[in-house]
This record gives C-alpha cells, structure tokens and sequence, in this order.
C-alpha cells in the first residue's frame, strides 16, 4: 500500500502519477500541482523478488499501479522513458515494467508521457548532468520535504511528476503560439528518431548562441557547412 502524506486540505489542481519502471524496485509518486506549489500525496516502492516468475512480477507491478491510481485519481501518469542500456538484461526488465505501467494507465483511461532522463533532471535541477543525489535534493527543496526521498526509485519518480506539472504549466502558457508549434513538432520528431528529448532536436535546428543552421546562413558567411 502506498505510504500517504497526512493533509489537512484535498488536493488543488493537477494530480499525477509519476513512475519510475523498474521490475525488481519500481517507484511510484503522486503529486497535485500546480507546478509553483506542488505538493506531496503518496510514494511506494513497488518491490518484487527475483525468484518470482516474470509474468508474477509484472502483475504486481500493474495491480500495485491501478490501486495507486484508484485511491488518488490522477488526470495524468509520468513515466521515465526507457533509453538503451549497456546491460540488456537491465533493460529489457525495466521495458517491461515500463508496459506494465502503460498498460494500468491504459486500462484507467489516462493520458501517459513519457520524459527522458535529461528531460527530468533539466527540469528538476536545472541541469542534464545532474546526479542522482542532487535530484533527490533538489526534489527535496521543492517539494518542502526534511531529507531527501528514499529509496532513489521514489526520488526518481516523484522528479518525473515534477517534470510533468512544470511542462503541463508550460505548455498552458504558450498553448496557441508558434512557439508552442515549434515544441510539439520537436517533441514528435525526438519520439519517432529516439533523440532523447525536445531539447537534442532544437539543439540539432540551432547553431552557436541560437542561430538557425539554415544554407543561406552558411552563403551569406561566405563558406558552406
């Protein structure tokens, strides 16, 4: 059972249900927002014994999820995008928890984004090279928590609800403008090449200090690329 956050007040705002994957510690935290006040509704650390059959596993995976998603009702389920690992055993696991947690978001009828790992660590803390200590910090400060969250699976997933509320607030701002465009294009386009994020793709259309890696840029400084 999910460990609760004893509240006064009911939940304000954006709730979401930000996931970890991971088939031996899966992390799961939920959040209501806005993104400005977010604040702390449950965790649980999702474990599973490797003695188990797979099927087994992932089953307590998926069931853990829907009661987590009964009990809170979020609007929306955060999940950390699985990237390739060194370890394909690692991350085959992992992957398949990832599909258990679509599939308890599918069968609740919720919305699922998935972010990469620089994504949340970008939007967390400000920086694509954070380590996983100075999320958990800064998950910490803006979440008003005495220490960090542990174990680093519900730190983890409590970034990725963060990350979904910051971009949900985002996306509000902008919503209608081309910057907006721009983004949802960048998003498909990081999505159907495995780019890791918006942000690989922008970067990929913008040269040194924003400018637009255009051929008639490279005509007008006299040299090609």
């Amino acid at each position: 059972m999910p460990a609760a956050v004893p509240a006064a007040d009911p939940p304000t705002g954006m709730v979401v249900l930000g996931v970890d994957p991971g088939l031996t510690r899966c992390g799961l935290g939920v959040l209501t927002g806005p993104s400005a006040r977010p604040r702390l509704l449950a965790v649980e650390c999702v474990r599973t014994s490797s003695s188990q059959p797979t099927e087994q596993r992932l089953l307590r995976v998926h069931d853990a999820l829907l009661e987590v998603i009964h009990r809170y009702q979020p609007v929306a389920v955060a999940v950390e995008r699985v990237l390739f690992s060194g370890n394909a055993r690692t991350a085959m696991a992992t992957g398949q928890a990832a599909g258990a947690a679509l599939l308890a978001a599918a069968r609740a009828g919720l919305p699922v984004t998935a972010y990469s790992p620089n994504e949340v660590k970008l939007t967390v803390t400000g920086s694509g090279a954070a380590d996983k200590d100075a999320v958990a910090r800064l998950v910490a400060a803006q979440l008003c928590l005495t220490a960090p969250p542990a174990p680093a699976d519900v730190a983890d997933a409590l970034a990725v609800a963060l990350t979904h509320l910051a971009r949900a607030r985002m996306a509000a701002a902008v919503a209608g403008t081309p910057a907006a465009t721009a983004l949802a294009a960048a998003e498909q386009q990081a999505s159907r090449a495995a780019k890791g994020g918006w942000q690989a793709v922008l970067g990929d259309r913008l040269g040194p200090a924003g400018d637009p890696k255009r051929p008639e840029d490279a005509v007008v400084r006299g040299r090609t690329r």
